[in-house]
């Protein structure tokens, strides 16, 4: 797996190529800036971007609008956002029109780098990691929609749950109950958010963002 990170504090990018390197991932670039990205992503042409969200000049969501771009341009490269900030309109329209290789972790809750390189390996096989803050200021920034109303709470309980990858296993373990309630439960969010039937896809983690508008 070849990844270039893109974040403008050099201490964090030598950091993260450190710790990646040790476990065995390679480090193809590291830039401060999002043109330096631009064209590192072009030259190189990693299988993952690791980028913050705010970077140079404004320091607003540079990163987000230009992971935007790297997806509509190359649509095979995968992206994990990294930041400190939770960013909402551009996040929320990447998982929706790019769910596939998409993940969004929040730095300080990244306490083990064995967990970053599980959610690289995740994203650069074309699932998606959303860390569980990010899900639940997601979720509660359109907690009064109309489709998410229709939710029980424990219907919500497993759609954070599917936003976090977990699997039907997982979530049964969780929340105490048997996988075919898992099922049931993952049936009626589907049915409720209005998802058409469709061959697997990403629709466990569309159930949670197919609300949710840019």
């Amino acid at each position: 797996m070849r990844v270039v990170i893109a974040d403008d504090s050099a201490l964090l990018r030598q950091g993260l190529e450190r710790l990646l390197g040790e476990a065995g991932v390679e480090v193809v670039a590291l830039v401060p800036g999002v043109a330096e990205l631009m064209l590192a992503v072009a030259e190189h042409e990693p299988d993952i971007a690791i980028i913050d969200i705010r970077m140079p000049p404004t320091f607003t969501h540079e990163g987000a609008e230009a992971a935007l771009r790297l997806r509509s341009e190359r649509p095979g490269l995968a992206i994990l956002l990294l930041s400190q900030s939770l960013e909402r309109r551009f996040a929320a329209q990447l998982a929706q029109e790019h769910p596939q290789g998409f993940g969004y972790l929040l730095k300080d809750r990244v306490l083990d780098i064995a967990d970053l390189v599980s959610a690289l390996h995740t994203v650069a096989a074309g699932g998606t990691v959303l860390d569980p803050e990010v899900v639940a200021h997601l979720l509660g920034r359109r907690s009064r929609t109309a489709k998410l109303a229709r939710l029980t709470q424990r219907e919500r309980d497993v759609l954070a749950l599917l936003a976090e990858g977990r699997s039907n296993a997982a979530i049964s373990r969780i929340l105490h109950v048997n996988e075919k309630t898992v099922d049931t439960h993952i049936s009626s969010v589907f049915a409720k958010l209005d998802l058409p039937q469709a061959a697997d896809d990403h629709r466990r983690v569309l159930a949670v963002l197919a609300w949710l508008g840019a």
